[in-house]
């Protein structure tokens, strides 16, 4: 589900909780991944919104922003498992399994 650019995020974060409210698990639990593209400096205040909340199978891109070195990329993806995004076709397959 396209939620629109990444100052949208606020209403995809209500979307996923009240889905996880109706079928009575955490949000984590639910088959959704946020994709954020990082066009302007807000999307990292996002992201660390979304870090703070504890939502997780995040992909980011088109390109990694410069503050994520290879460091902060592994502390991401082994504790949030983030991972930057690809191919259509291997995003897809990522994120449906």
């Amino acid at each position: 589900m396209d939620m629109g650019q990444c100052n949208d995020a606020y209403s995809a974060i209500k979307v996923a909780v009240a889905l996880a409210k109706a079928f009575g698990c955490g949000v984590n639990d639910l088959p959704l991944s946020m994709v954020l593209s990082w066009y302007e400096q807000k999307a990292v205040c996002i992201l660390l919104t979304l870090l703070h909340l504890g939502i997780k199978n995040i992909l980011l891109g088109p390109s990694l922003p410069a503050f994520v070195s290879p460091g902060v990329l592994n502390f991401l993806v082994e504790h949030y498992n983030i991972a930057p995004i690809s191919t259509p076709e291997e995003d897809l397959k990522r994120i449906l399994g």
